[in-house]
């Protein structure tokens, strides 16, 4: 729902109101409505809104409780703030507002750095205690809410954004860990690290505590299982609380605005049952917004095929769009530059082109991202589960982009390093609490990957106009109950199994049977014309050369044929090399 901005300063210095206001610049597009800013020696918040949850100026910030001695910026949506308020009301406390914001207040204030095990939403955000002068932060359990920061020996500074952490002096240098995992996992760079050095991000589930002198304590305070019950549960059983689980999400993200709620209807099961469900608890009116392009060869552009059969079941409130090929390249400088990080997911232009026509008509929307994690419904999960041996392996085979070899012909000798990416996955399948193989796989992608995948992009390419994106497929009480189904189950009938059942009795069959698609961009996957143009002249150019990253002879080698080097997800690797260089050339060359 905004922008937020901040600065813990430990070096006696104070903060300077003119370092906000270059963050703050560089999060206005995050938070339209209104600003604001708090400056109190040392300490420093900046806030950019939208406004969705009480819309008057008590719901403001930075939000200071000068009873509490208390001071707040925060991102996101606390779905149970009334509920809360209700519970701290009882406790005494009085408020001045009608917001989710002030409620976070209270409750730290009430239970201290145990509030985010009470909160139930998506959020970012950022407690300053006055009188004890600490810093408490925190993210919400599956990261869905970004949140950057600098950390040195004179000050700890942070930002919803990379953008913002980019006007104050940092080390700008590129992390060659980050670079190897940006490379292997699909522009995937696992919190803390980021593609530049002096950029971390606070991992999903996570708090940390920062007093004056900068010690640093941080804590995970959600572990998901993905773990049977010693109890007996059958297939039907499991659906069928499914089902309530994601009613419930879908509702509660609803019911906790002040504002117009639409859904971004792509076609496929997932938003197609959205809607369906909202039609189940008795909304009328419902808005939906879909967006396609044009095909290429055998690459169907958009799915209006199937989203026009939702419209017309539901009688939505439809706005539809189309986007000639012509149009997007013009408009990648844009969709790129609003990127915390390099995000090579072809959809996140396509997220960036909807989103402006949708945040014309409503501020909220719901999404589908996070069905296909939660109830496995890649086509990659049943050919992982089939292969033997080395789990790291299986999962690799049918994943990462480049094997380690060939990321070590892709750059300079500068960048080689060991294989982080096989170390790091080797660590997430180690942790506790997974039963098989596929049960490590899933939990990894729901609450690592996800997170920097598709969760991180809808988040980017929505908020750059000013429209929040809500996600009911990852709500924490779903998120747990799907990670305890069995993987056969999840997987069976081509995958998503209990969410096609679910539907049988809400949408047409041939929604629910269709060949499952992917929010298509057909021009940044089959690269040729002016975007093969485009992309060779980005690679060959006097900034990428001097930047030393690529291998110059390799660049070649997929400029020349670049359907040869498809990933193993059927992305483009000359669009990986390309739009990570864009992005550098863009927020580094061109602040």
């Amino acid at each position: 729902m905004c922008g937020i901005c901040g600065q813990l300063r430990f070096d006696g210095e104070n903060v300077s109101s003119k370092s906000l206001n270059n963050m703050m610049s560089r999060l206005a597009r995050r938070g339209p409505d209104s600003s604001g800013r708090w400056v109190d020696g040392k300490i420093g918040f900046g806030h950019q809104r939208l406004s969705i949850i009480d819309l008057s100026s008590h719901g403001a910030q930075p939000m200071l409780d000068d009873a509490l001695n208390l001071a707040l910026v925060f991102n996101g949506t606390i779905y149970n703030y009334k509920k809360l308020r209700v519970q701290l009301t009882n406790k005494g406390y009085s408020f001045f507002s009608h917001s989710d914001t002030e409620v976070i207040l209270k409750a730290y204030h009430y239970w201290g750095e145990d509030c985010v095990e009470h909160l139930d939403g998506m959020f970012a955000l950022c407690v300053y205690d006055i009188t004890r002068q600490k810093l408490f932060i925190a993210r919400d359990r599956m990261g869905i809410k970004p949140l950057y920061y600098s950390l040195s020996s004179r000050a700890f500074t942070f930002a919803s954004n990379t953008q913002a952490l980019l006007t104050q002096n940092i080390d700008e240098t590129i992390n060659p860990i980050a670079l190897q995992q940006q490379l292997s996992l699909h522009g995937v760079v696992p919190a803390p690290n980021t593609i530049i050095n002096g950029i971390r991000k606070v991992k999903p589930a996570t708090t940390i505590t920062i007093d004056s002198k900068g010690k640093w304590k941080e804590k995970t305070y959600w572990k998901p299982l993905a773990e049977r019950s010693n109890g007996e549960i059958s297939d039907d059983d499991y659906t069928e609380r499914a089902h309530e689980l994601l009613t419930l999400a879908v509702a509660k993200r609803m019911s906790a605005t002040d504002v117009p709620i639409g859904v971004l209807l792509s076609g496929g099961l997932d938003s197609s049952l959205i809607v369906a469900l909202l039609n189940e608890v008795g909304h009328k009116n419902i808005r939906t917004f879909s967006i396609g392009f044009e095909d290429i060869e055998d690459e169907a552009g958009s799915e209006f095929e199937y989203s026009d059969q939702v419209v017309e079941k539901f009688s939505t409130n439809h706005n539809k769009y189309i986007v000639k090929n012509e149009e997007v390249l013009p408009r990648l400088y844009e969709a790129v530059s609003n990127m915390a990080e390099p995000m090579v997911g072809q959809d996140a232009v396509a997220f960036y082109l909807l989103s402006e026509k949708v945040s014309k008509h409503v501020k909220v929307v719901l999404s589908g991202q996070g069905a296909d994690e939660v109830f496995a419904g890649y086509f990659w999960y049943p050919r992982m589960a089939q292969e033997q041996g080395n789990e790291v392996e299986r999962f690799a085979k049918h994943y990462v982009d480049r094997p380690h070899e060939e990321f070590l012909q892709t750059v300079m000798s500068t960048y080689h390093c060991p294989n982080h990416t096989d170390k790091w996955l080797t660590k997430e399948f180690n942790k506790s609490g997974a039963e098989t193989f596929m049960d490590k796989v899933l939990r990894t992608d729901i609450t690592r990957l996800i997170v920097d995948d598709p969760v991180k992009r809808v988040d980017n390419m929505t908020m750059a106009w000013g429209l929040e994106a809500r996600v009911p497929f990852m709500d924490t009480d779903l998120v747990e109950w799907a990670l305890k189904m069995p993987a056969s189950l999840k997987m069976k009938g081509d995958g998503k199994f209990p969410l096609k059942k679910i539907a049988r009795a809400l949408l047409p069959t041939s929604v629910i049977d269709r060949k499952k698609g992917y929010f298509p961009m057909p021009a940044l996957k089959y690269v040729q014309g002016e975007y093969l143009e485009f992309m060779s002249d980005i690679l060959t150019s006097n900034a990428c050369i001097n930047r030393g990253i690529f291998n110059q002879k390799y660049v070649n080698d997929v400029i020349n044929s670049p359907r040869s080097y498809m990933t193993a997800l059927n992305g483009s690797r000359l669009w990986h090399l390309a739009l990570l260089e864009f992005w550098m050339q863009i927020n580094l060359d061109r602040k």
